[in-house]
């Protein structure tokens, strides 16, 4: 896990870190009430507006799968700095302790065999109505694109609860079970990061200098990349020379929309009539981008760079951004996933 200090919009900005004592294993979940990045962005962005109550949920019922429009769970009022608690999960809204096995406690209990489904991740992770594209949706991508068309058969929890075998209580005569770790591996893991998305590099005809580039989402349940529009992979290529010299470069952006609808900065005197203004805005002055790559989908992007007869490489690189709304020469939020090269050869009239 990695949490780097993250700047909000510009290069002048103070850089928002975790406070000092917190692990560097932590997950966010554990640290969702004490992460600055969300509380600053929440003051910034909407004048306070609280938006951020999937930090702070009541204990909730877990909702049907099928169901078309999942809202948002109700915030609790006490100890909000303490964010996803233990609590958050496992207390249902009659009090009760559920868990994915059968249990004898001193408190009341309840087997729920949900417990390990991806339904327990719908109220903070699906924002309404599916929208393809749009931010805050991952519940959604998972059960429309990748459970429901049979991708896979795993849920949430195989790949960000990865098990082990151990107790559910120490000191108790309960038996060695495989249980999920509750790490909640994401954005903040690059483990998780480089899993994802696969690069595929063509020179389709020969001695032509143009060229495709496939981004295979063949690792994730869901849209890469998902969660908060401000997160962002950029695809950035760049033609070198035998000398190493860069002749030529070209970069793409994948980010989820804001609201039910592409971002592009076409949008912007619209933007200023919202409520929630400040944050469109934010979201379409970057101007176009692809939207995310779909689970189990082939995005295939074309590029002819002007070259001349010779012998060049493509060199390629995919780089995740924890806040894309900042500025670019700002990079310690970001990190690179993976690089590729392709030999390009292109011959005179080509």
């Amino acid at each position: 896990m990695r949490y780097p200090g993250v700047r909000l919009r510009a290069q002048g900005d103070k850089v928002l870190e975790m406070p000092a004592g917190t692990s560097v294993a932590a997950s966010a979940h554990a640290v969702s009430g004490t992460d600055p990045w969300p509380i600053h962005a929440r003051e910034a962005e909407e004048e306070g507006k609280k938006c951020n109550v999937c930090h702070l949920p009541q204990p909730f019922a877990i909702p049907e799968r099928t169901a078309l429009e999942i809202v948002k769970p109700a915030p609790r009022a006490e100890a909000q700095g303490e964010g996803i608690t233990c609590a958050s999960c496992h207390l249902t809204p009659e009090g009760k302790i559920r868990g994915p096995h059968k249990v004898d406690a001193p408190h009341a209990t309840l087997a729920d065999e949900r417990m390990s489904s991806s339904e327990m991740c719908a109220f903070c992770h699906s924002m309404g109505k599916r929208v393809p594209g749009k931010q805050t949706q991952t519940y959604l991508e998972w059960r429309d694109d990748f459970a429901a068309p049979g991708l896979g058969r795993q849920q949430c929890q195989d790949c960000h609860m990865p098990r082990t075998q151990r107790k559910t209580a120490e000191g108790a005569d309960v038996p060695v079970r495989a249980v999920a770790r509750h790490l909640w591996t994401g954005g903040h893991s690059g483990q998780r990061l480089g899993s994802a998305l696969s690069l595929v590099m063509l020179q389709p005809q020969q001695d032509r200098a143009n060229v495709e580039l496939h981004v295979i989402n063949v690792g994730a349940g869901h849209s890469v990349p998902t969660g908060s529009n401000r997160r962002a992979i950029y695809l950035q290529t760049r033609v070198l020379d035998r000398k190493g010299k860069v002749l030529a470069t070209r970069e793409w952006m994948f980010a989820p929309w804001y609201g039910p609808r592409p971002d592009d900065r076409s949008f912007l005197e619209e933007d200023k009539k919202r409520p929630d203004h400040i944050a469109a805005t934010q979201a379409d002055e970057q101007g176009p981008h692809e939207a995310p790559v779909r689970a189990g989908e082939e995005r295939v992007l074309t590029w002819q760079p002007e070259l001349r007869d010779g012998s060049y490489v493509l060199e390629a690189n995919l780089v995740y951004d924890l806040n894309r709304y900042n500025d670019r020469t700002f990079k310690e939020d970001q990190r690179e996933i993976s690089r590729f090269t392709l030999p390009l050869q292109v011959k005179a009239g080509h």
